[in-house]
């Protein structure tokens, strides 16, 4: 007797103001190790966010197209554990850039554990010349002489797109 196949599925999330390469390339990574990655924008309504939820959704299908396994979505005021339950993943993917970056998400690591111990975290370290990429990073270098050039480095093309035309005047 064959057994059931387990759908693999798990969530990526951040909040993807604007995507960047780091974003893409930890997309990249993670949706070869599992079946279904949804890439979850995490909305906090007391932080204000260059873009709406519905651009950052737009980025992100736009650069995850090539990408079957991909679903992009949203959640709001709930613990990603508790959202990536709701959506029957089992795993979350994590980005660990630096030591602080590795100290905060094992903390938190540890709090999901508590709240749904089924759930396992992924951490994935990018390479050197991407580690350092932040969307705050990117939103900083818009408007300084020579910005458009310099932010070809940092962000996929229809992401540079997209900060091109709402910075014209810039």
């Amino acid at each position: 007797m064959q057994q059931p196949t387990v759908l693999r599925r798990a969530v990526y999330a951040g909040s993807f103001d604007p995507p960047t390469n780091g974003h893409l390339w930890m997309i990249a990574q993670a949706q070869q190790l599992f079946d279904e990655l949804i890439v979850a924008i995490g909305v906090n309504a007391d932080k204000k966010s260059t873009y709406t939820v519905a651009e950052r959704q737009q980025m992100l299908q736009d650069i995850t197209a090539q990408f079957a396994n991909v679903r992009i979505a949203a959640f709001e005021n709930d613990f990603l554990v508790n959202y990536a339950d709701s959506v029957g993943a089992r795993f979350i993917v994590r980005g660990i850039r630096t030591g602080a970056d590795y100290e905060y998400e094992r903390a938190v690591r540890y709090i999901n554990a508590d709240l749904q111990p089924e759930i396992r975290t992924v951490f994935l370290m990018p390479p050197r010349e991407i580690a350092e990429i932040s969307s705050t990073m990117v939103k900083g270098l818009v408007g300084y002489k020579g910005w458009r050039q310099v932010l070809l480095r940092y962000v996929p093309d229809a992401v540079y797109q997209k900060i091109l035309m709402d910075n014209q005047e810039r």
